[in-house]
This record gives structure tokens, sequence and C-alpha cells, in this order.
């Protein structure tokens, strides 16, 4: 099975789009029928990741990085699991971002993204991202409204500088119903290998649903350039949402094509002993 290239991109948001959340349903399949064929996709694109990831990092010269937002229990973490288990792990990073402290509050909230930002020749992650700085702070009040204004387009602006020095960026807003997030919140407490995922502040954001969905929608409308857009994945099935960001992502390697690079020498001038 091959995900149709238009169907790859009917997730994706264009520039200047008008966002309404509750328009794109959180239980679509897309392309993916049934969990068979999103598994069977699955196996064999992570596995033509993996290749191309080996060839970016032999090349060195460019980088790829994935942006992953989303409500909690959205499948941030499941998605790294599932997208990228069988990736060499010399070429990938994953960046998780919590709440800044430290160095962090002594410089602007763009440093600790630039900071993190992947290599060349590496895949880098983010588990919740810079992007946290017009969402949480914005619906719980952490800057004036005048500074939250200001860093859509500084977002803007990092990321096209990014983009210009060779980093490739693939942005994903896990889009989850809160029916399921529901569901998946109980199996936290339900489960004990579990609890430890929750916090009383999850059921805070929960209450701010709407504040929520309201922030991520200016979000997406506000940084969502031709450069870096943001994708849409409807995510209350996990083996749809891991399958088409797997689509996604190995898409854009294949874009990049990277290539093994050619010694100065040959083989034949070598004799092991």
């Amino acid at each position: 099975m091959t995900l149709d290239h238009d169907k790859s991109h009917a997730y994706r948001i264009k520039p200047n789009s008008k966002i309404d959340l509750d328009l794109i349903d959180p239980k679509e399949t897309g392309a993916f029928g049934d969990t068979q064929a999103a598994h069977a996709y699955l196996a064999t694109t992570i596995e033509e990741i993996n290749v191309l990831q080996d060839r970016l990092y032999a090349e060195g010269k460019r980088s790829l990085l994935v942006i992953l937002q989303g409500m909690d229990t959205s499948g941030k973490d499941g998605t790294v699991r599932g997208v990228f288990n069988a990736t060499g792990p010399m070429g990938v990073t994953v960046q998780p971002f919590r709440k800044p402290c430290g160095d962090e509050l002594m410089h602007d909230y763009l440093w600790r993204a630039h900071l993190a930002a992947p290599r060349k020749g590496t895949i880098g992650i983010f588990n919740r991202s810079h992007y946290e700085d017009v969402l949480i702070a914005k619906v719980r009040k952490l800057a004036p409204n005048n500074e939250i204004e200001n860093r859509y387009e500084q977002i803007n602006a990092f990321e096209k500088m990014l983009v210009e020095n060779g980093t490739v960026i693939l942005k994903f807003m896990l889009h989850i119903s809160k029916g399921e997030q529901g569901k998946r919140l109980q199996e936290r407490l339900d489960h004990p290998d579990k609890r430890w995922k929750f916090q009383a502040a999850d059921l805070d954001d929960r209450r701010d649903w709407k504040d929520y969905i309201h922030a991520y929608e200016i979000m997406l409308e506000r940084c969502s350039p031709s450069y870096a857009p943001w994708h849409v994945i409807p995510s209350d099935h996990k083996w749809a949402r891991n399958a088409a960001i797997a689509g996604i992502v190995c898409e854009a390697l294949r874009q990049i094509d990277p290539q093994y690079p050619q010694p100065d020498w040959k083989p034949g001038d070598f004799v092991i002993d």
C-alpha cells in the first residue's frame, strides 16, 4: 500500500487559511481503511525512513525538524515510538519542552528552541515546542497580549531562518476529541503503570478546552507559511495517526533525497589482513 500524494497533503494547512477545528473530524482515518492496512503500511514506511535517515546522516548537509503539538494524551510520545522506533539512534534526537526554568528564563523564549534545533545530518523531534509560547501562554495569560501577538511573526521568521540554512520543517498538530481525551485520562488513573503520566493540571487544561482549541486555530492560521506548513492529523485512532505522519515524514525525506558521500579512494586500494 502507498499513501496517495493528494491524500498525504490533505492534512496540510495552506497559508492564510481560515481554520475551524470543529470541521476536522478527529476520528477520520484518511487513506487507511482499517488497522491491518495501516499497520502494514507503517511497517514498510518506517523501514524506508530508517534507510533515508541513514543517508541523511552520512551526507551530513541537511536536517529535518519534526514538531509535535497537541492536547494532553493526543499521542506525542506514541508518535515518536510508532514512527521512529526503527530509525538509527545516532541520527535522531528527541527534545521535550517542559515549563521553562533556569537558563531558559534568562533568555528569550526562542533561545531553547534554537539550542535544540537538529544538527546537519539528523532528524530532530520536538515533543511540544516553542509553540507553547502562543498556546499555554495565551490561555493562561503568561505574557501580555501584545507580546503574544508579536510572537507569531517572530516564530515564522525563526523557522524561515532554519529552512534557509538547510533544515526541512514538518509540523504536526495531533487533533484529538475531548471524548477520546477523557477515555485516555481515565486509563491513566485506572492503570498503575500509567499513573505517573497523570497530573492534576491536565484537568485544568481540559476545563479550558475551548480556549485551547481557539488558541490552536489562531496558531494554525498565523504560522503555516509555505516553507513550514502545519499538518492537522486526526488522532483519535492511534494507528491512523502514526501511519499518516510516517507517510508525510517519508515523503519529506524522499524530497530531500540525501546521498551517501563518495570517498576519494577505491576499495581495491586496500587489503585487510
